[in-house]
């Protein structure tokens, strides 16, 4: 398990950079509503040049998004780096990257495809958030925006209530992330160790075989059997055509989960469509299968 490097808190007058890692942005409105609410909390944004930038469906070709990364992480005054959206991509720039070259580790906030960088990122021991992306803050409820405020500003976050499977209660190391982006990820050095890790996945517009599809290739490469603990966030329009036979997305997620015999908690407010609650990648957490409460200890 590497070590967990929590970036210093943030604080108004602090300079984010806004890079475009994944898919080409599209959600312009939505772009400037967020952009909007980060300044109204005082903080100074660098908005890279190249953030609208299009390569078929990515934001700009590899070695751009690259740079704008690079950019980001060793630039000496910047706190923080805000992703734009998700979409594909943030796994092509981790090919040749290395997160060196930095000498104050910052917040490196996004879900979705950029789980790819925040698992990747916590494999050199630095935690980051699993949180809403530029196209997407500006939808959250109220709650949601000032979690995410009081997550990096260092103040103490609420527990996540969900819906208990059993299994009683268990602490470790959380590892959040989106299922799919984390499926591609096995078998490749950016995948974590898993030892002693609370896994919690999401995912969005995924047919229930395909859900069931992933959960099978985890259970298989044997990466499920090291895991402590599974918070299961929101698995949105993921239902299958209605003209075809099929499970639920929740009879697969019990069928491919319910017997593994650790804690699971369901239903979690995370993940694509909000609210997309705020977490920490590499954190230490409680998980109460029993009460269906995800627990984070205070960060800071």
């Amino acid at each position: 398990m590497p070590a967990k490097i929590l970036p210093p808190p943030l604080k108004p007058g602090d300079l984010l950079r806004v890079i475009a890692p994944s898919g080409a942005l599209r959600e312009f409105e939505a772009f400037e509503r967020s952009i909007g609410i980060w300044r109204s909390h005082g903080y100074q944004l660098k908005i890279s040049p190249q953030i609208d930038d299009k390569w078929g469906y990515l934001a700009g070709k590899d070695e751009k998004r690259r740079q704008q990364l690079a950019a980001a992480w060793q630039d000496p005054d910047c706190r923080g780096i805000l992703c734009t959206r998700g979409g594909f991509g943030s796994t092509r720039i981790l090919e040749d990257w290395s997160w060196s070259n930095s000498a104050l580790p910052k917040w490196l906030i996004g879900f979705s495809d950029i789980t790819a960088l925040l698992w990747s990122l916590y494999t050199e021991g630095v935690s980051g958030v699993h949180g809403p992306v530029l196209t997407t803050l500006g939808d959250e409820p109220d709650w949601s925006i000032e979690r995410l405020f009081d997550l990096v500003e260092g103040r103490p976050i609420t527990p996540l209530k969900g819906c208990g499977w059993g299994g009683g209660v268990v602490s470790g190391t959380l590892l959040v992330g989106n299922l799919t982006v984390a499926t591609h990820l096995l078998g490749t050095p950016i995948l974590p160790h898993l030892d002693g890790v609370i896994l919690a996945l999401e995912d969005v517009t995924e047919a229930p075989y395909r859900i069931d599809r992933m959960l099978t290739q985890w259970r298989l490469s044997g990466a499920l059997s090291k895991v402590c603990g599974i918070a299961l966030g929101g698995f949105t329009r993921c239902e299958a055509p209605p003209t075809i036979s099929s499970f639920s997305v929740e009879e697969v997620l019990r069928d491919r989960l319910g017997d593994l015999g650790i804690p699971v908690v369901s239903d979690l407010p995370f993940g694509h469509d909000s609210p997309n609650a705020a977490l920490l990648v590499g954190v230490e957490v409680t998980l109460d299968g029993d009460a269906g409460i995800l627990a984070i200890a205070h960060p800071h």
